[in-house]
């Protein structure tokens, strides 16, 4: 059974080694890159007539909904199924979320005193000209931030960020490291990056205002795939209370709520940031992302 995923080196290879060892008697291999670069993969290896993977594990949700239509995803109902959290009101076996990645407010602890307590705190003074995003015409997870901001507040909250000369970075990476370093005072960040760099000494705090943003990362497995019982076996596996406290220790958010959490989440459970969450229809993201982009790069460049 082989594994396209796009989850980092120590998340993805904890999990493998549990589930060798559980599952010794199924051959498991995995790829790890970005869900970008899994996604023209397959594309290469549908033209050439096999998908190679037999599951695949990212936190690229649009893609998911463009394979379910094309009729590439296999339907699986997992036999834990009603012991995890469900993001997706349309859930219907195609893809079930495995993680709830966060985006909050990372600020520099040396500069920002108090946690921000809600998204217009961004736009203070301290902010100016030194709070950032990842480009969101390159990241996926930065996209999704501003498409779920803008249907909670409305564009008006981009032009607030222009007005207060918010800086657009590259990478989800970036941005975080930008404001470990004091280059940047805060940004929007990815949940996991963020934990890891304090964990590691860096002068970060990581706050939720009321309205989380929540991204899930669905696991799939490819319609055709010859090893069936090995894909559901893995899914099954990946949901259970044992993989998930492995997510749990990477810093991200699980989706069973049987499962303690990183101590640096502020949330209490997977339920609560669920319910707390800017709710998105994923069909209409797909269809409006080239517009979103444009607009949203249009207003930071003033040029609306």
């Amino acid at each position: 059974m082989i594994l396209y995923t796009s989850m980092k080196e120590s998340l993805i290879g904890a999990i493998y080694d549990a589930f060798k060892k559980k599952h010794p008697d199924i051959t498991i291999d995995y790829q790890s890159a970005g869900a970008g670069k899994l996604m023209a993969k397959i594309a290469t290896e549908r033209q050439a007539g096999k998908i190679l993977a037999d599951v695949l594990w990212t936190s690229e949700v649009p893609d998911f909904y463009n394979m379910k239509d094309e009729g590439l995803l296999e339907k699986y109902t997992p036999s834990n199924l009603s012991e995890l959290i469900q993001p997706f009101p349309d859930y219907d076996g195609s893809f079930t979320a495995a993680r709830l990645a966060t985006l909050g407010i990372v600020y520099n602890t040396r500069f920002v005193k108090e946690a921000p307590k809600e998204w217009d705190n961004i736009f203070e003074k301290q902010f100016k000209g030194a709070f950032g995003i990842a480009n969101p015409a390159l990241s996926g997870t930065a996209y999704m931030a501003i498409a779920m901001l803008v249907k909670q507040f409305g564009w008006e909250f981009v032009d607030k960020m222009a007005a207060n000369k918010t800086k657009i970075g590259k990478g989800a990476g970036q941005v975080i490291d930008d404001t470990a370093s004091g280059e940047l005072v805060g940004c929007i960040g990815v949940d996991y990056i963020t934990l890891d760099k304090i964990k590691k000494g860096a002068k970060l705090g990581y706050a939720f205002p009321p309205q989380i943003l929540l991204s899930p990362s669905p696991v799939a497995i490819i319609k055709g795939t010859p090893n069936l019982t090995a894909a559901q076996t893995f899914v099954d596996f990946l949901l259970s209370k044992e993989a998930q406290e492995i997510i749990a220790r990477e810093g991200t958010l699980p989706v069973r709520n049987d499962v303690k959490l990183d101590p640096l989440l502020p949330v209490s459970s997977p339920e609560e940031a669920l319910q707390r969450s800017i709710k998105i229809n994923y069909i209409d993201m797909i269809a409006e992302k080239a517009d979103t982009i444009k607009k949203f790069t249009d207003i930071m460049q003033g040029k609306k």
